[in-house]
Parts: structure tokens; C-alpha cells; sequence
């Protein structure tokens, strides 16, 4: 138990010298600035800035649902029997492994969205990123259904269970503990490549703080408030991913 009290207390201590460092860190560079930043020009901005905000969280989340969905057809259509599919899938999957985001977004706004009616650039730009989000997902569903021993997969065999059966009864819940973590870690990778929506002039967080920034000129501080309000959003998300795998000791 006391050893258990000691390695806290370490860890703790790690931590605080770590942020004690990079506080440091930001204080050296702050007073190395030959001059002094000014973030009150954003105060009658605050209102666009929190609505950015709010339209990347929105944007982000169902970006994510709907990549969780899309990569789990994908992973369903890879296991298929049928080769056409997992043929399909495979190509898929290396055309989205070899394209930027920031290509991907433009073409979904201003090639693919309009070829199949799509004009409003909520619409586009929740799809252009759940496409590319789509193969990673189904990759977290691969690793995550593997740890399904093959004894398991026999037993659901000689009780007859049904395909949703099967998911819904057995694997599921063996495979969302290893899903969670990874889960998280694609879904700041979602909030961040957001930003890239302002090349269709969605109104996210990054749009927000351009506007504003082209009315004050205050370009430091803008990509500074920027930093920080994405770090507000991500950080505690990173610590609720190590804070599952602590609890689940995975």
C-alpha cells in the first residue's frame, strides 16, 4: 500500500515539475517579446469566437458518430466472403491513407458534395471528414473484434447465435473496453482537422478567430487564443481516454 502511496505521489510530483517547465517555458518566451500582447481586441469577439467553438464541438461530434458507423460497415464489408467488397474496401482505404485532409475537404466541397446535390457545407464537411475518418475506425473495430478468442467464436456456433446476436451479446461488450481509448484519440484527431473546414467558409473555431483577426490585426494573439481553445477542448478529452484505460486497465 505504502508503495502504491510513494509511486503517486512520484507521478504527482513528475507531473508538476513537467508543467512547472513548460509554464517556465512560455514565461521565457513571453519576455522575450519586443512587444507586448494585447488580447482585449478580442473581447467584442468573444460571442463569434464561442459560437466557433460550439459548431467545431457539434461538427466534431457528429463527424464521429457517423465515422464509427461508416467504419464499421467497412470492417463488416472487409470480413465479407464476398471479394468484391473486401477488394473495395482496400482501395478505399489506401485512396483515404494517401490524401490530406485539406484535399479531401475541397473536393468534397466543390467536386464530389455538388455531384450529388450536396450544397450546404455543414452537410459536406461533416461527410468529407467522416469519409476520411471512416478506414481508421475500421481499423480500431479490427483490432478491437481480434481480441475474440477463436473458443468464443466456436461456442456462439454450437448455441446457434444469430450475426447481431453474436455482437450484441458477446462481442460488444468485450470489444468496447479496446474500442474506448483509440475511440478518443480519433476523435481529437477530428476536432483538430475541423479547422480545415474554413477552406469551405464553415463557421468553426478557426473561421471564427480569422474573422476576427482580420478586423484587429492581432494575428499573434489570435493564433494564441486559437492554441488555447483548442487545448481546452482536447485535453480533458485525453484525459478521460488514460483515465478509461486506468479504469479498465487496458
Amino acid at each position: 500500500m505504502s508503495s502504491i502511496l510513494t509511486n503517486k505521489v512520484r507521478t504527482f510530483i513528475a507531473y508538476l515539475l513537467a508543467i512547472l517547465t513548460l509554464i517556465a517555458l512560455i514565461i521565457f518566451i513571453a519576455l522575450r517579446q519586443t512587444s507586448e500582447l494585447d488580447f482585449t481586441m478580442y473581447k467584442p469577439y468573444e460571442p463569434i469566437i464561442i459560437d466557433g467553438m460550439k459548431n467545431t464541438i457539434i461538427v466534431s461530434v457528429l463527424a464521429l458518430i457517423g465515422s464509427m458507423i461508416l467504419g464499421f460497415i467497412f470492417f463488416l464489408m472487409q470480413k465479407s466472403k464476398i471479394k468484391y467488397f473486401n477488394a473495395l474496401i482496400d482501395v478505399l482505404t489506401e485512396i483515404v491513407y494517401g490524401t490530406p485532409l485539406m484535399v479531401l475537404i475541397i473536393l468534397m466541397g466543390f467536386l464530389i458534395g455538388p455531384a450529388f446535390g450536396l450544397r450546404d457545407i455543414t452537410y459536406v464537411g461533416v461527410y468529407a471528414l467522416v469519409i476520411y475518418m471512416a478506414p481508421y475506425m475500421k481499423n480500431v473495430f479490427k483490432s478491437a473484434f481480434s481480441s475474440i478468442s477463436d473458443e468464443q467464436y466456436l461456442a456462439m456456433d454450437l448455441f446457434g447465435f444469430t450475426s447481431f446476436q453474436r455482437y450484441l451479446y458477446i462481442i460488444f461488450p468485450q470489444a468496447i473496453r479496446i474500442l474506448m481509448p483509440p475511440m478518443m484519440n480519433n476523435f481529437s484527431l477530428i476536432i483538430k482537422g475541423s479547422a480545415l473546414l474554413h477552406f469551405l467558409s464553415y463557421f468553426e473555431l478557426f473561421q471564427a478567430i480569422s474573422s476576427a483577426q482580420s478586423r484587429t490585426f492581432a494575428f499573434v494573439e489570435g493564433y494564441l487564443l486559437m492554441w488555447v481553445l483548442y487545448l481546452i477542448i482536447t485535453i480533458p478529452l485525453s484525459q478521460m481516454t488514460k483515465w478509461i484505460e486506468r479504469k479498465w486497465s487496458l
